[in-house]
């Protein structure tokens, strides 16, 4: 009786794993270059006496949908879309090296260059810091144009370039953090990758998709605590029938 007990716990487990990653995926739905993210579940096999029979469910966050997102014409200068797979480098909260789609940029008050959500650029010597301008642009290759205050408009100097990179041959994970990481190691800058300045990429969330993805889920917690409910009547039953033995 315990097996099918266990059995329908570690489902239980699996289900609310999947629900999660579903709601996050939701509530990223207007995210800028969001990917949908998806689970994998996989056995995790007890050991011990009496145990080598059983195993748990372990349902994680294992990679993201690549597809991608429409991208729209801003017209604001800070705006990039990444072209193709192309990812742009910025620096964890760790101070690790990381890779993202988000191409909301933004100054801080110091010049520091960050994505939307506060993420500092990287270009080639570390986070980008431009100085006071009249104006930023930014190039096809990812490169930095500044108007200094006073300057010349029809003499942009050129101050860094972000650094863009390719995942293709490489393994890349999806953190917490919403930020795409290489186990052990860092991503070589991709001469070939480019941007579409003035664009910014949406989120590849199939709301409809992923909605029906949520009923599918509370619909197998249904079965599996229905399942709960058999052994539980199950156990009863045969409780009765002990105490009649009697």
């Amino acid at each position: 009786m315990d097996r099918l007990i266990y059995s329908s716990l570690a489902a239980m487990r699996g289900a609310m794993a999947r629900q999660a990653t579903i709601a996050n995926n939701l509530a990223n739905v207007n995210t800028v270059g969001f990917r949908g993210e998806f689970t994998s579940a996989e056995a995790e096999w007890l050991k011990g006496s009496g145990l080598n029979g059983r195993a748990t469910v372990s349902q994680d966050v294992t990679g993201a949908n690549m597809t991608a997102g429409a991208v729209q014409s801003t017209g604001r200068d800070l705006d990039v879309a990444l072209n193709g797979d192309a990812l742009l480098t910025v620096q964890a909260s760790d101070g690790s090296e990381a890779y993202t789609r988000r191409g909301d940029l933004q100054l801080s008050d110091s010049g520091l260059l960050t994505t939307g959500d506060g993420m500092p650029v990287l270009g080639a010597s570390g986070p980008i810091t431009l100085p006071p301008a009249d104006s930023v642009s930014i190039g096809k290759d990812g490169q930095i144009w500044i108007v200094p205050q006073g300057g010349d408009p029809k003499s942009p100097q050129a101050v860094d370039t972000i650094k863009l990179v390719s995942p293709q041959g490489s393994t890349i994970k999806k953190g917490l953090d919403g930020l795409f990481h290489v186990d052990g190691g860092t991503l070589p800058s991709d001469p070939d990758a480019t941007l579409t300045s003035k664009s910014i990429e949406g989120s590849n969330v199939n709301a409809s998709a992923t909605l029906v993805d949520m009923i599918d889920a509370s619909r197998s917690w249904e079965a599996q605590v229905k399942m709960l409910t058999t052994a539980q009547d199950m156990d009863k039953s045969a409780s009765a029938l002990m105490q009649i033995s009697e």
